[in-house]
């Protein structure tokens, strides 16, 4: 069974950074790539970043120069570090696998709130 289990998210200021992580089990880490998603209310499920399994990196261009996402295979996990954070960023982040066998597999997504 794929389990993702994302946590990280909460309240912060405007301008303010917050970092995300995800855990997966029940997948073989190295292999698939790993991703961020985010939905605000009203709003479809979009793509903030994504690290394939040999380590390259895309960023939607509302993220570029603020986000970051790494991972790290050893501890079966991935981040996001959100710095310089914005209103607008405000929404539920979701993490992403994808992959052989199991394909593609979500978590159960953290909320992240930018006050002004």
């Amino acid at each position: 069974q794929v389990q993702l289990v994302e946590s990280g998210g909460g309240l912060v200021q405007a301008g303010g950074s917050l970092r995300l992580s995800c855990v997966a089990s029940g997948i073989t880490f190295g292999l698939y790539n790993m991703g961020w998603y985010r939905q605000a209310p009203g709003n479809q499920r979009e793509l903030v970043a994504i690290i394939t399994k040999d380590g390259s990196t895309n960023y939607a261009d509302s993220v570029k120069g603020r986000f970051t996402i790494s991972r790290d295979n050893a501890k079966r996990t991935v981040y996001l570090q959100m710095s310089s954070l914005k209103r607008e960023d405000t929404a539920v982040y979701y993490c992403n696998a994808n992959g052989p066998i199991w394909g593609n597999n979500w978590g159960q997504g953290t909320q992240v709130t930018v006050s002004s």
